[in-house]
Order: C-alpha cells, then structure tokens, then sequence
C-alpha cells in the first residue's frame, strides 16, 4: 500500500464482524434487524446483510452489500412488504486474506442443500479451517467463498440428517477457536458460541412472543427488546415457534470473552458478562492515573473508545477534561493526502486538535492502545503542531506484543510497536514525552471479575487454544 493512502485497517485493530438475528410470531422483524445493524455496525463497516423468511421453511429472501448498513439498505421500502417470522443479520470486517470487497464473502451466507436453505452469519475464525477445507475438498466439496463460515454448511450437509441441531450438536464440536453463529433453516434461528466464548452473544426477550440474538446489548436496546442473558460459551440456543430453549454441545466450556471488548471494541453502552463497558473504561482511566501519575495542564481522550478512560484519568488526577481532539465524522475509510507537506507532517483528516485549549499546555493523552505506534506519531505530531508544550501518552491497556487467531485483524508480532521492545524506548520512537502502560492486573481488576474469564493472549502470549 502507497505510504500516501492511509486506512483505518492498517492503522487499528478490527472486530471481525457482528451477528443478530430473532424469531416472533408480530413482529416487523426485517426491520428490528436492520436497526440491529446499525447499533452493531461498529463490529464491521465493508458489509451488510440480512436474510429473512416467513418461518415455515420456505424460501428465505436476502439482501446484502458492499458498504454501511446505510448504504445497503438506503430507504426503509427495501424492507417493507416482507413477511417474516425469522431474520438473521450481519456487519463485517474481512479476516485476513478474505477479500474486503468481494460480494460473495459477505454475509448471511444462504446456500442450498437437501433438506433446504441454510442462512450462515459467522463472527470470529475458526483455526482448524485450513485442514477442514482441504478435508473437505478432497470429499467433493466445492466452495464459493473464502469465508470461513462456508465451512460450517459443507459439514452440515455431509450429516444427512434432517435436524439442523442434531447436525450441528455433531459437528461444532469438531471446530476450533473463536465463533459466534447465528443460523438459520427457515424453521428457527440458532445462536452458538464456541467453547471458550472468545465472542459475545446474548439473547433477548421481544415484547409479546419473540427472541433477539445480537453480539451487544446496544442492539437489545435500539429495538426494544429485553436482555435475558449471555448465550454461555459451547451452548446452542434455539428460537423457534416453541419459544427458547437450548443445549450444551460442547462439553468442558469456560468463559475466555476477549478481553479487548471492554477495552476497545464494544460499544460503552453495551453490558458484557453483567458489566457495564462505558463504566469499566472509565475505572481504567481512573487506576492508569494512579500507576502513571503526571505533572499535566489538561487531560484528553482519543476520540471515541478512549473518552470515557480519559474522563477517569482526570478526575482521579484532578486534572480538567478537555476535547482536545475534535473527529471529523464524515470522512471515508480511505483518503489520499495530496501534498508532500501534507504526508511529511502527518496530517489526518479524521482529526483536529483545538489550538486555544491545547498551546502552551502540557497535555496528557490518553488511548485505548498503540498497535504499530503509526496512529500515536501522528495523534502526537497533530497536538505539536497545534502548539501543546509537552505531550504525555497513557494507554489503558498493557504493552501489546501478540497477534490475535480468534477473529481480531491484528498484525504480525513483528509489526507492533511493543514486541520485545523495552517500553522506554516507546516514547523516542513516537515523539511523546512520556508513556505509561496499564498493568494487567490492573485492567482485570477494572472490570471486576477473575481473570480466568478472559482470553489475555495479545498481552501476554498465552493462547487458550491453538490449531
């Protein structure tokens, strides 16, 4: 990629993608996915779809794109006239080397076979996908997409039953690393979760006779719907005429939700394994300012997800909030910064630092994290230029030093700014007069719950589960 194209998939980190979907008997259910969608579409902006159908196993109607929610479904007359008892939806970010603008790997996924349709929606990546689909292949198969989500349908079809959970009870188990499914057969909408829960995936109650299944909470709020509870990791949860109901399907299950949800990835006013996210952000500000104290002016947050860990560094510190950094919103994904002043300096057109609140002041500057350090150089560059007297970096998280393999588009070790690195060097490297990790400890803590619950694997290394 030319240094002069700059695009948020090089600069952060990505959640792979966002799943709902619901069965109710009067319910405009087309509907109450779509909005899902717009309350999940922090978890992917390259797609959208949903599949929908009237709930007795005839055809289920789909519709997807390129693009926002917004973008594929532009007017709510794409949704009106649809009779649905059943709806499945999904938002992503390609994983790896899944093409980031190829329709056919966009999701729901709706393939024949049998006994039917299948509507696959798939978020996280399996680690095992790359023997099965040569398992497969050797059998007949014939895939379509790069997804790894297709890989699911193949087994499926391969069972020869006609109970998509007596077929499904057989084959996740056979999966490795991180998913969170939601299927359906035109008959009910299926909700699972891998054994460890490395994805989030909840269900919620619909006024009158119904049930919601959506990654966050947010999504439960934006429709109406009340939560229940966390689909618990190996279990499959089943939504049909009958109500709810669900199953164990993979035994020995433990929670290791990635601990990156609360940190980064999760909307603030989502609830995640019964904590608040905005809540739990604001704690880590407030222990970061306690471990990395600083003689400092102001205090600011790195629009959006840092804000909240930044409002509790400053009132743990004493310090005023300012919005030192202002987002511009309504900039593409990707732009071209056309000078050579303009790329030499760092310019970002998705921010602007206030001059009048930063010049003269010695500034703390807090985020999320520094994945390869190129986001923090330029953040620091924008506040020196708008005059700040010192600029002092304090990320609410620890040191970043692995790659994730359950679904995170995160870059090769070797490309983070932090492995095998002494921290002290960090600040050189970036421009910043100081820097200041959370501990883990520390964050675990933040969120008050044991940190056996959490898959930790980017800090420290220790994976859960590996291929």
């Amino acid at each position: 990629m030319p240094d002069e194209v700059i695009s948020n998939r090089c600069r952060n980190l990505h959640e792979a993608c966002g799943v709902c979907g619901g069965y109710a008997e009067d319910q405009p259910l087309a509907f109450l996915t779509c909005f899902a969608l717009y309350a999940l579409q922090h978890r992917g902006q390259e797609s959208a779809g949903i599949a929908a159908g009237p709930g007795d196993g005839r055809k289920m109607l789909l519709k997807r794109g390129l693009g926002l929610v917004s973008e594929v479904f532009p007017v709510s007359a794409d949704l009106k006239g649809i009779v649905c008892k059943l709806a499945v939806g999904h938002v992503r970010y390609p994983y790896g080397s899944e093409g980031s603008s190829s329709l056919e790997n966009t999701q729901p996924l709706k393939l024949r076979y049998r006994h039917g349709e299948l509507v696959i929606a798939h978020n996280g990546h399996l680690l095992n996908s790359a023997g099965l689909r040569e398992e497969l292949e050797r059998q007949g198969a014939i895939f379509q997409t790069d997804t790894d989500s297709e890989l699911l349908a193949h087994m499926i079809a391969r069972q020869g039953s006609s109970s998509l959970e007596e077929s499904l009870a057989a084959v996740i188990p056979r999966l490795k690393g991180a998913f969170a499914f939601v299927i359906s057969d035109g008959n009910r909408v299926i909700g699972l979760r891998d054994g460890f829960g490395f994805r989030p995936l909840s269900v919620a109650s619909l006024e009158g006779n119904g049930y919601f299944l959506a990654s966050e909470t947010c999504a439960f709020d934006t429709i109406g719907a009340s939560f229940i509870r966390d689909v618990e990791p190996g279990e499959m949860v089943i939504l049909d005429e009958n109500g709810l109901h669900s199953r164990q399907i993979i035994e020995n299950s433990y929670p290791n939700l990635c601990i990156f949800e609360y940190i980064y990835f999760a909307r603030p006013d989502s609830n995640l394994l019964g904590k608040n996210v905005h809540l739990v952000r604001k704690e880590l500000g407030r222990r970061l300012a306690r471990e990395h104290p600083v003689e400092a002016d102001i205090v600011s947050g790195v629009p959006d997800s840092s804000i909240a860990a930044a409002s509790g560094f400053a009132e743990e510190a004493g310090l005023p909030y300012e919005m030192a950094l202002v987002k511009n919103r309504y900039i593409g994904r990707t732009f071209i910064k056309p000078t050579q002043k303009m790329r030499e300096e760092g310019v970002d057109l998705k921010l602007n630092a206030v001059k009048k609140i930063v010049e003269g002041k010695r500034v703390v500057l807090v985020d999320d994290s520094i994945v390869r350090g190129t986001t923090s150089i330029k953040l620091i560059k924008i506040m020196r230029r708008a005059g700040a007297k010192e600029v002092h970096l304090r990320i609410s998280s620890p040191p970043l030093i692995g790659s994730c393999y359950y679904g995170i588009d995160t870059p090769d070790p070797h490309e983070l700014i932090a492995y095998q690195r002494d921290v002290m060097e960090i600040p050189k490297l970036i421009g910043a007069d100081s820097i200041g990790y959370l501990n883990l400890e520390e964050v675990v803590a933040a969120i008050g719950l044991p940190a056996s619950n959490f898959c930790r694997a980017c800090f420290t290394g220790d994976y859960p589960q590996k291929a």
